[in-house]
């Protein structure tokens, strides 16, 4: 939604500065010129990047105007109260007792009390494939770590690669607005000797080529991969709370210590407060019959 009302106010802003110069709105509709920028730059997006690409670049793209951050302050307080069942549920019974979770999570109650976790592939895959290698034992706790960092790097890399894309191609949009403006001086020189109104109306659109370049570049593509960027970063800080939190139960802290773990990792402006993480997690030992232990 910011990202539609951000795009009015640029393009509003642009036109209103315009109107107030007593521009004329009509010279800046050339559909010409539109269609050698924005054609030019669709055509070099499809001559760098594979399918796979871009399909995520209209993911992406889509996300970010319709939708909002999936990693917020609630995601992330029933995310710490998913993982401390869980992990309790694996020191009271051994980590056996939790392997049909990560095996089929779709069909574990725990997992199930999230819906967003189940969804995100990436989280998903990370924690059961993590809590396997658990399961099976004779992995040290800095190899699990080794292995999770090298996870998340390769995650983060196929997360960024749509948004280095879609920058790329930002990065082009003057270059080729200065392309439709050549042009445009070529039939400029064509029409010398004929009235000057009509050599007028070339060079105004000429420059708008030029314009609309770089208008499209600063205030709109550009705008929406760093967005994207930003998106693909939360999404790794999500991740990074998640291996914070095993890594610490892995060498063995009690689940309500590798929770306050993973908590501390989440950023600021959404981590959820001590008392509200406790009593998640006190409500959850309630429901079993026993309290939840208390923090350290």
């Amino acid at each position: 939604m910011f990202a539609i009302i951000g795009i009015v106010v640029v393009f509003g802003a642009v036109l209103a500065g315009f109107l107030m110069e007593h521009g004329h709105m009509s010279v800046l509709v050339q559909p010409a010129e539109l269609l050698i920028i924005g054609g030019a730059g669709a055509g070099t997006l499809l001559i760098a990047n594979p399918l796979r690409i871009l399909k995520k670049i209209g993911a992406g793209a889509l996300a970010v105007f319709t939708g909002t951050s999936p990693f917020g302050r609630d995601r992330y307080l029933a995310t710490l109260k998913m993982m401390y069942e869980l992990l309790q549920k694996a020191r009271r019974g051994g980590m056996l007792t939790i392997e049909n979770d990560v095996e089929q999570p779709d069909q574990s109650p725990i997992f199930q009390t999230l819906p967003a976790f189940l969804s995100d592939h990436h989280a998903r895959d990370f924690v059961c494939d993590t809590l396997r290698m658990v399961i099976t034992g004779g992995v040290e706790a800095f190899d699990m770590d080794q292995m999770m960092d090298l996870d998340m790097e390769v995650q983060h890399h196929s997360t960024e690669e749509p948004v280095t894309a879609l920058a790329t191609m930002a990065d082009s949009l003057p270059g080729l607005g200065i392309v439709a403006a050549v042009l445009g001086v070529v039939i400029t020189m064509g029409a010398l000797g004929g009235p000057a109104e009509e050599i007028g109306q070339h060079v105004a659109a000429a420059l708008v080529g030029t314009f609309l370049g770089i208008l499209m570049c600063y205030g709109l593509v550009g705008p929406v991969s760093q967005n994207m960027a930003k998106a693909s970063t939360e999404e790794h800080a999500y991740l990074y709370v998640l291996r914070v939190l095993m890594l610490a139960f892995i060498r063995g802290q009690p689940p309500v210590v590798a929770v306050e773990m993973g908590r501390r990792a989440i950023p600021a402006h959404v981590r959820p407060s001590f008392s509200e993480v406790e009593e998640a997690c006190r409500k959850h030992g309630e429901a079993e019959g026993a309290p939840a232990q208390p923090a350290a």
